[in-house]
């Protein structure tokens, strides 16, 4: 018999990965060009060409038994660290080292890491409706409590004045998703010193440390000229979080790190935790080859043009058809507001046209759906008529 925890977790199976399964099996029934599957993030846009020529390269010319072997630490090649610290002072007029950087297997593995590495039973974890899904499973995974702040549904920048009021003795961190999924909204500079500000001040009235724990997997991708701002500027006691799958187009190859600065409260303490956590989790390291690719690969990034188009299209497709959303900044996804109170109605319904769609509550956003538009444009083209006669039907 299984875990009751899994039990739970099993009864609550993602909805998009299962939205995205029903996509397969209809695609099989009525060809994968009539069916407009926008339920998984999962990108279209090919990596770049340098991806490939690293990878030849590197197996090429460098000894296999240490290029497949495990790495002499848990936190991943020094020579790859250096690289990825050097590029982010670069970029960010930051100063890390290679010490203050752990490599991971993705944002989700860098996540569950420095979760373990944080987290006692019953500490609790804030989060902004709407939020990933997969948050609330890697909390619980180590015992930790999920407190929601409710959604801004003008802007859907963060309520800060109702995170302030939810900030206790017990929060031991406070996660970030900048660009946002599933709004793909970029939360300002301004709104970051302001949540800056009030953890500082809940700091010292409780006497805790409270860590800001920045997820930036679509950090390379941002529209418009917006800039993204970079959390460790703002806030000591702020840990990054980053994967490649977005920036190179490598979902599957499952690359990513950490970043936990010197400014942390107990650095030294909390790196060794995390690469302690990288082992016992079962990762080990990051994986091996993936490392030194993205280290020659430091400077590249996908075009995101193609994501700029599709969103131009599909913004201005659905607003003419009346559907309300906020045009996203950043992030591959259009956050539309459901046409009825009940989002899961109108998820339902859009099946009817061969559209998959997620609802908005399992970002904990009811009455909203999200749309991931990082399919082929010819998708979003071929979708709208189908999205015309959805409107038509709640007209």
């Amino acid at each position: 018999m299984i875990s009751k925890k899994m039990e739970k977790m099993v009864a609550n199976n993602s909805a998009i990965r299962a939205m995205f399964e029903e996509g397969n099996k209809m695609a099989k029934e009525f060809g994968r060009e009539n069916v407009y599957d926008f339920s998984l993030g999962n990108p279209n846009v090919a990596a770049p060409a340098a991806v490939k020529d690293a990878i030849r390269e590197l197996l090429d010319n460098e000894d296999p038994v240490v290029l497949h072997g495990y790495t002499n630490s848990n936190a991943g090649y020094e020579e790859v660290r250096e690289t990825v610290a050097k590029s982010l002072n670069k970029r960010f007029d930051t100063a890390f080292t290679a010490n203050n950087i752990t490599m991971t297997v993705g944002a989700a593995g860098g996540l569950n890491v420095i979760l373990k590495a944080l987290l006692n039973p019953g500490d609790e974890v804030i989060v902004f409706a709407p939020y990933f899904v997969e948050y609330r499973s890697y909390v619980s995974n180590f015992d930790g409590v999920v407190v929601e702040i409710s959604p801004n549904t003008v802007d859907f920048q963060p309520k800060l004045d109702e995170f302030e009021t939810k900030i206790t003795a017990n929060t031991k961190a406070v996660i970030v998703n900048n660009p946002n999924n599933p709004t793909g909204v970029v939360y300002s500079e301004e709104t970051i010193k302001q949540m800056a500000a009030i953890m500082d001040k809940k700091q010292k009235e409780f006497g805790t440390d409270i860590y800001l724990i920045s997820d930036e997997p679509y950090r390379e991708l941002a529209y418009d000229g917006v800039e993204v701002p970079y959390l460790t500027k703002y806030y000591d006691n702020t840990i990054v979080g980053y994967s490649y799958s977005k920036s190179l187009s490598l979902p599957g190859e499952r690359i990513g790190y950490l970043v936990v600065p010197d400014e942390v409260t107990d650095s030294e303490t909390l790196i060794g935790a995390v690469n302690i956590a990288n082992r016992i989790l079962g990762f080990v390291n990051a994986p091996t080859l993936q490392q030194k690719v993205v280290a020659k690969c430091i400077n590249e990034k996908t075009d995101i043009s193609f994501y700029d188009r599709n969103r131009e299209t599909l913004y201005d497709g659905l607003k003419a058809l009346g559907f309300e959303c906020t045009k996203p900044q950043g992030a591959f996804y259009l956050f539309v507001k459901s046409p009825v109170a009940d989002e899961k109605q109108f998820v339902a319904a859009a099946k009817k046209y061969h559209i998959l769609i997620v609802p908005g509550s399992s970002f904990a956003c009811p009455g909203y759906v999200r749309i991931a538009y990082c399919v082929s444009h010819e998708t979003i083209v071929n979708s709208l008529p189908a999205f015309a006669k959805l409107a038509d039907e709640y007209k």
